[in-house]
């Protein structure tokens, strides 16, 4: 197997038992990710994508087939080295930011390091935080609680927070599912900058107008891969914002 594959899975099946009823959730997925890639997958309600996500997520375990994470085979790990890999290789990031409360932005973002296996020195713990918050462009706002940020800059902490363990992947889940336009453009250009600068995404999106801002497509239908193509007419998240600013002061102007 290639050393650049951070995702492989080969053949992939998911069956839910309810009751005397077999499900088949997801049906004989294969599917390469190469290190640096920007894939959404799509589908609609039963599609089989959220099954898929918790799966290459390792929050699931695949009924057969296997799954390679960054070289790991992860069918064979048990669950604690599968919270392990969790902590160290995936970043997650979800459509609801789950955010402490009562912390500050910065004592979100350190959240992940205080649960790694290899203690984490307090000061790199500060330094690795702030640097994340700088790579979301929130270097400011380190000591604001979550009731004080919007909710971009509450994803933009949940992204900092995903990406402070240096994980092979960014794994996101709807991630601009509560937001409105303008703050979902601007998200989509924070994933945009991150993986220009090498980070591994893949994100699960309904939305087309979201998924055109990544470079690969992957539709889901009935469990099995429908499509699985380059997006041919991407989305720059900096053009567009400045394209909706434009509509906005013209209509402010008329």
């Amino acid at each position: 197997m290639q050393t650049n594959h951070v995702i492989k899975l080969e053949e992939i099946h998911k069956t839910y038992h309810t009751g005397e009823v077999d499900v088949h959730a997801v049906r004989g997925v294969s599917l390469d990710i190469l290190a640096g890639e920007f894939v959404a997958i799509m589908g609609s309600s039963g599609s089989g994508k959220s099954t898929l996500m918790n799966m290459i997520g390792a929050l699931d375990r695949p009924t057969a087939g296997h799954y390679w994470l960054d070289g790991i085979d992860i069918s064979t790990l048990n669950r604690d080295e599968l919270a392990d890999i969790r902590n160290e290789k995936i970043g997650f990031v979800f459509q609801g930011f789950n955010l402490l409360s009562r912390t500050s932005a910065l004592e979100n973002v350190e959240m992940p390091m205080q649960y790694s296996r290899v203690r984490i020195p307090a000061p790199e713990q500060f330094e690795r935080a702030t640097h994340a918050l700088g790579l979301v462009g929130l270097g400011q706002r380190a000591d604001h609680h979550p009731n004080q940020l919007s909710g971009g800059q509450q994803q933009r902490v949940a992204i900092a927070r995903a990406l402070v363990n240096r994980p092979s992947l960014l794994l996101a889940d709807e991630p601009t599912g509560n937001l409105d336009s303008q703050t979902s453009i601007e998200i989509m250009g924070v994933f945009q900058k991150l993986n220009e600068q090498g980070i591994t995404i893949v994100m699960v999106t309904h939305e087309l107008d979201v998924a055109r801002y990544t470079k690969r497509m992957v539709i889901l239908r009935d469990g099995k891969i429908l499509t699985d193509e380059k997006v041919a007419d991407r989305l720059n998240a900096e053009q567009e914002l400045g394209k909706l600013k434009q509509e906005q002061k013209a209509v402010q102007l008329a």
